[in-house]
């Protein structure tokens, strides 16, 4: 309680509207961050001014006592100001705001009492940034928590094909600011805690600058990647910080209304990865559609069924070249003579076929990748044609 019995404090006491209309003049001249506030965030920094002049003026009257002045002080505003203006500006409004009752000292007190209140000013300041950081570090604390939850339930709408206005909102909400394409990738969660496993891989996008949204379902760990001009580039640089075994990446697309087709084909592609020994790390889901579609991927088979078979049939040439090159003998010389032609032809013609399908017949992978469609193509048919 303030004591009348003090000229300084009862003068100090008559000064805090004074003070508070000071300060906030102050801040407007010296602080570019403050003019640029709305009118409601203008409002709560005064009131957190004027609480933290009243808030010293009462703890002055029993200095004995520890100044508890995180609830006296930043409880005079929302705590949605710890949103708005950094801990750094908090700590310019508080240097500001003591300023300002410090060059009133001369003014307001008594010569015999300057000494102590200056004194008394310079304590109050140290306390009042910790109680500053103090809130902030609270303030991080639980939006890390809402956030991580928030990002959870982001993700796992993303890929239940839930895509609305809402969840585009607190995408938003989550800092997703990527204008460019982005991607999906998975791969097994990391040995160990789930939540210090996620603040890695943020701490690891956030340093490339790359926009990120995360979640662990399951054994799974999963990615949404704002990726930018470079997908796989991105894909490598968050790799290292998935647990042991394939992590898979899925086409750019170029909206989240995207991602739930991606999140299919990447997911599709992890399960199947195990099926090429060497895959690369990261591997794309379009370079796993063989293995995706032996393994029961009916929209990877329709894609390779549709890459190399139908495409061949389309230059009837080019299919018989095809299926005589890689099924009947892998040869040059062979196929020239299975098919009557000069060996410069049929290297012509392999050069074609990759053209057309996308896949090198003379590269073991390619190759692969060609027979599985070839017969993925001509199942299908005998489907229709039954």
């Amino acid at each position: 309680m303030t004591s009348p019995a003090r000229p300084d404090v009862a003068m100090l006491t008559r000064a805090t509207g004074e003070l508070t209309t000071a300060a906030t003049k102050r801040m407007e001249e010296t602080l570019p961050w403050f003019r640029s506030l709305g009118p409601d965030e203008r409002s709560w920094v005064s009131l957190v001014a004027q609480a933290g002049i009243a808030a010293f003026i009462d703890w002055y009257t029993t200095p004995d006592e520890a100044p508890a002045l995180t609830s006296d002080v930043f409880g005079a505003a929302p705590s949605e100001l710890a949103r708005v203006i950094s801990l750094e500006q908090t700590v310019d409004l508080v240097r500001t705001t003591v300023g300002v009752v410090e060059s009133a000292i001369d003014r307001l007190a008594t010569e015999s009492d300057q000494p102590h209140l200056r004194m008394a000013v310079l304590r109050y300041s140290r306390e009042i940034a910790f109680s500053a950081a103090e809130v902030y570090a609270r303030a991080a604390e639980a939006r890390g928590a809402w956030d991580a939850r928030l990002e959870a339930l982001v993700v796992d709408a993303l890929l239940r094909d839930e895509v609305d206005e809402s969840v585009l909102g607190r995408v938003a909400t989550l800092g997703w600011s990527a204008q460019t394409a982005l991607i999906v990738m998975a791969g097994a969660a990391p040995v160990g805690d789930p939540g210090t496993a996620l603040d890695v891989l943020r701490r690891a996008a956030e340093h490339q600058r790359l926009d990120l949204l995360t979640g662990v379902h399951g054994t799974t760990l999963l990615a949404l990647v704002g990726a930018g001009s470079d997908s796989m580039k991105a894909a490598r640089l968050l790799t290292p910080h998935f647990g042991p075994g394939p992590v898979v990446v899925s086409d750019p697309v170029p909206s989240l209304a995207q991602v739930p087709q991606a999140a299919r084909s990447t997911l599709s592609g992890l399960s199947a990865a195990w099926g090429w020994a060497d895959a690369p790390r990261p591997v794309a889901a379009a370079d796993l559609l063989p293995e995706r579609a032996l393994a029961g991927d009916a929209d990877a088979a329709e894609i390779l069924a549709a890459h190399v078979h139908r495409n061949l049939l389309a230059d009837p040439v080019l299919y018989d070249t095809a299926c005589a090159y890689l099924e009947r003998t892998p040869s040059l010389e062979a196929t020239a003579r299975a098919l009557f032609i000069h060996p410069n032809t049929v290297r012509y013609r392999l050069r074609r076929i990759t053209d057309v399908t996308g896949f090198s017949p003379t590269e073991p992978r390619g190759a692969f990748s060609l027979r599985v469609g070839l017969v993925l193509g001509r199942l299908a048919e005998d489907d229709v044609s039954d």
